[in-house]
């Protein structure tokens, strides 16, 4: 129970931070500032909770460390119903708090949700959105793999892991707001509701088949360090 805690509470930081400063602060910051805000919600986690549940915050992630052998498929599916709990709490929170502006509304403002096509940033297609997610989600989860195997610094996991996701934001904010994270999609779709959850299998499919994919790379020798050497 404290790693399933762990990880809502830590998903919980991701959405706050994260779509929190998109929503409460876009306007102020940009692209630039809520790419940081991402990035420092996962170095928060990392070192607030990652001796606890390893601070996963993502499905993609945790299926990836499920496919490396580095946990159980029971483990795997109580993270992710703990991700998604996490992120709704945390949407849910952005919502009450954006409502106390007179000038907010779900509809014009949205909650940080992600989206493609017309209306979203970009308005890019169907197709760069999901190449978007894969690969992106492919990176974020092998550097996890590859910051926190026995061999790798442990003390620079969290900041090495909290950099790629600002990196990763920095190139696709424009795409589809960055998910890389099922969890953190389905949060503020649940309350934006229409397109936000029309398109929501595009960042629930993506990413977790990235993530799957760098835990099978893996797992095969691939990414991971020769620990005899």
């Amino acid at each position: 129970m404290k790693k399933n805690f762990a990880e809502v509470l830590g998903t919980f930081i991701l959405v706050f931070f994260g779509c929190g400063s998109a929503v409460l602060m876009g306007d102020f910051i940009g692209f630039h500032g809520i790419a940081v805000a991402f990035g420092l919600s996962i170095v928060a986690a990392a070192y607030g909770i990652g001796a606890i549940s390893g601070a996963h915050l993502n499905p993609a992630v945790s299926l990836g460390v499920m496919l490396a052998g580095r946990m159980s498929a029971g483990e795997f599916i109580a993270y992710a119903v703990s991700q998604i709990i996490g992120a709704t709490l945390g949407a849910l929170a952005i919502y009450v708090i954006a409502s106390g502006s007179d000038d907010f509304t779900v509809a014009a403002n949205g909650l940080g949700q992600n989206g493609f096509g017309p209306g979203n940033n970009g308005e890019y297609g169907l197709m760069a959105a999901l190449l978007f997610e894969f690969i992106a989600t492919f990176v974020f989860v092998t550097v996890i793999l590859g910051a926190t195997q026995a061999s790798a610094p442990a003390a620079m996991a969290g900041l090495a892991i909290g950099l790629t996701l600002t990196g990763i934001h920095l190139v696709g904010i424009n795409v589809t707001g960055v998910s890389v994270n099922p969890a953190r999609s389905i949060g503020p779709a649940l309350f934006v509701g229409g397109a936000a959850l029309g398109q929501l299998w595009v960042f629930i499919v993506a990413p977790l088949a990235g993530g799957a994919l760098a835990g099978i790379v893996h797992a095969a020798g691939l990414t991971a360090a020769d620990e005899n050497a």
